[in-house]
């Protein structure tokens, strides 16, 4: 493991809501399977549901356990807008390529929503409306021209001049970009739901246990791990997040540290329709309401990894997330009743790297970097278990390792 990192500091707003409890089991000897997933976040219960859905024999091992990573401290805004604007991204990778990432991006979502319905997950899971604010990155002009690109993909989108945005939503911007049907949704649950379904489906969970050696040859992989047993696989696949394997080639990412804070239920102080709302600005901010009217904002990033520097900052943090939070909306109570930190990789394309890696067809990552990470999953349980299947994804090169 090239680094360790303490992933998350503080009380992520979702300890206040149960989720069920995912059993482990101990690996005290060898064992095989036709693929092994290391990470039990978000990404390992997709890709898990999604192969032991196509009746593959699956084992999962997580070095700390489920739902113990970055997945308890993300906000859950599962938006198919991706980090990078359409018209910013066109200009990086071109504009059909650019076209094709964000419809699939949408395309996610209407799957992962499907998925939740089929498996009868109860996730405090609804589909709402998605606010871009004009900010410091994006004016006025600017957004009707990102509207006007998102329709020639395909993708709904209509501009809100100041005063309809002021009318319907109580915000006072100079301009925002409204879509519809993107999802808000409680992580702890949707990930234990995912994995209770894989052990229903016979996946084997082990945890802790870890990963500390690799071999991989044309036939399978073999990976040794710190409590002595070794895995053998036909397939193997790192969804350890921002905690990288050896194995996996350097890209070009850099790991952000972030904030969010939660405030008190407040059900009838929620605005109408309780979009999503995030704003076009450097460092920009991000807001959502819970299903019990609980007010989560978040942002405030900065560029470094030091977790105790982190850590230090969270009251500071908090303290301007609740300012900015009231300067949208005046007649929220603010206050953080919850506040942590966290840490996350970015992109500059906003992208994720999903897929094998170059020179080990039988090793798959899954990098989901960004703050689409959950769509992002959601995507990287298609590509990968149609490649493990052999066949291929239509959009796999769009998303897969540059040489």
């Amino acid at each position: 493991m090239q680094r360790k990192l303490d992933l998350r500091s503080g009380t992520p707003v979702w300890s206040a809501y149960r989720s069920p409890s995912v059993p482990m089991g101990r690996l005290a000897r060898d064992v095989k399977a036709d693929v092994l997933i290391v990470g039990m976040g978000i990404s390992g219960a997709m890709m898990a549901e999604a192969l032991t859905r196509d009746a593959l024999s699956v084992i999962c091992i997580d070095r700390r356990g489920p739902l113990q990573g970055s997945t308890a401290a993300t906000t859950a805004l599962v938006q198919f807008e991706i980090d990078q604007p359409l018209t910013k991204l066109s200009k990086m990778i071109g504009s059909a390529a650019a076209q094709q990432a964000w419809r699939r991006s949408r395309l996610a979502v209407i799957n992962l929503e499907g998925r939740i319905a089929e498996l009868c997950i109860r996730c405090s899971q609804v589909s709402t409306q998605s606010l871009y604010l004009a900010g410091t990155t994006l004016g006025p002009m600017d957004l009707r021209k990102e509207a006007e690109a998102r329709r020639r993909a395909g993708i709904g989108a209509s501009f809100l001049i100041r005063a309809r945005l002021r009318d319907e939503f109580g915000i006072d911007r100079g301009g925002a970009i409204l879509s519809h049907d993107n999802l808000a949704l409680d992580p702890r649950k949707l990930t234990a739901g995912l994995l209770l379904d894989a052990l229903n489906k016979k996946a084997r969970l082990y945890a802790p246990a870890e990963a500390m050696a690799i071999e991989d040859n044309r036939l399978g992989v073999a990976v040794v791990t710190r409590q002595g047993p070794t895995i053998t696989a036909r397939h193997l696949i790192l969804t350890t997040g921002y905690e990288l394997l050896d194995v996996v080639p350097a890209v070009s990412h850099k790991v952000i540290s972030t904030w969010a804070i939660a405030t008190r239920q407040q059900p009838a102080k929620i605005w109408p329709g309780a979009a999503m709302i995030w704003e076009a600005s450097d460092p920009y901010l991000y807001v959502r309401a819970t299903a019990d009217g609980r007010v989560i904002c978040g942002g405030e990033d900065e560029d470094f990894t030091d977790e105790e520097r982190r850590n230090a900052l969270t009251d500071k943090k908090a303290a301007q997330l609740s300012k900015k939070l009231e300067r949208i909306f005046p007649l929220l109570d603010t206050k953080a009743e919850f506040a942590w930190s966290g840490s996350f990789g970015a992109i500059g394309t906003g992208l994720p790297i999903i897929g094998a890696l170059p020179d080990h067809p039988r090793i798959h990552a899954v990098m989901g970097y960004g703050g689409n990470g959950i769509l992002f999953s959601q995507i990287a349980s298609e590509i990968v278990s149609a490649s493990i299947k052999g066949g291929e994804d239509t959009d796999a090169d769009l998303f897969a390792f540059k040489a």
